[in-house]
This record gives C-alpha cells, sequence and structure tokens, in this order.
C-alpha cells in the first residue's frame, strides 16, 4: 500500500506543493514548526533515507539544496535548518525549517496555520523555486 506521501506526489491527496521534478517532490508540512516548513521527497517509495541508492540520494540533496535556496528567499531567516527524522511517516523525507534561532527547529512545537495563509507560502516559495530550475 502506497505511503500517504507517495499519494500526495502522485496528486491522490491534496498538497501545497513548492517544487517537483521527475525524481522528487516537495510540499509543505501540514503540522509545521516554523511557517514555510517543507518536506522534501523522493517519489519512489523508500522507508529509510540512507537505504536510497547513492545516485538517487545524491539529487534529493541537490533537489533539497535548491528547494532550501527558494525557502530562504521566501521566507526570510538567517538559515533554513534540516532534519531527517522520519519515524512518523515510513517514506523517506527530508525536513527543511525557516530558522532565525535554533528553538526553530523544535518539533514538539507544531502549528497549524490557516489554509490562505498555506497556500500564500507555498505559492511564494514555488515561485522562488521556479527561478532556481
Amino acid at each position: 500500500m502506497a505511503t500517504i506521501f507517495s499519494r500526495i506526489a502522485a496528486g491522490e491527496i491534496p498538497s501545497y506543493k513548492v517544487a517537483e521534478t521527475d525524481r522528487y517532490f516537495a510540499f509543505l508540512d501540514i503540522n509545521p514548526v516554523q511557517p514555510g516548513h517543507v518536506l522534501v521527497i523522493p517519489k519512489r517509495e523508500v522507508d529509510y533515507i540512507f537505504d536510497i541508492d547513492d545516485d538517487e540520494f545524491a539529487g534529493l540533496q541537490l533537489f533539497a539544496k535548491k528547494v532550501a535556496r527558494a525557502l530562504r528567499r521566501a521566507i526570510p531567516c538567517r538559515k533554513v535548518g534540516v532534519a531527517v527524522i522520519g519515524l512518523e511517516v515510513p517514506h523517506a523525507h527530508i525536513h527543511l525549517v525557516p530558522m532565525n534561532d535554533e528553538g526553530d527547529l523544535d518539533f514538539s512545537k507544531k502549528t497549524t496555520l490557516a489554509e490562505t495563509e498555506m497556500k500564500a507560502i507555498a505559492e511564494t516559495i514555488a515561485a522562488e523555486y521556479a527561478k532556481e530550475a
């Protein structure tokens, strides 16, 4: 059975997409730790990120780098934090979180944003990502 992330990448479940290639997909976390919190996934379903073959892993990291640069331009912040946790969904994913201090990467403090705000954030990041491509 496909994971929720596979279903999101396939368009079966709506998401706030910010970037996509033929192999990777990036979308807003619906319970972000900070506004602009993005999840970056390979479209191919693999549970553990370090089980991904080297070429796909390198591609995922390069895709995440482009998304992070777009995110930093879209959401003013000092840096974009990176985390790989992967326990809640059995599909490898990278968290990209806008940060102004280390406490901004606290995953115990998730929030919910209004749909209008989520759409605006996704559109702003997507527009910045389009400049990267």
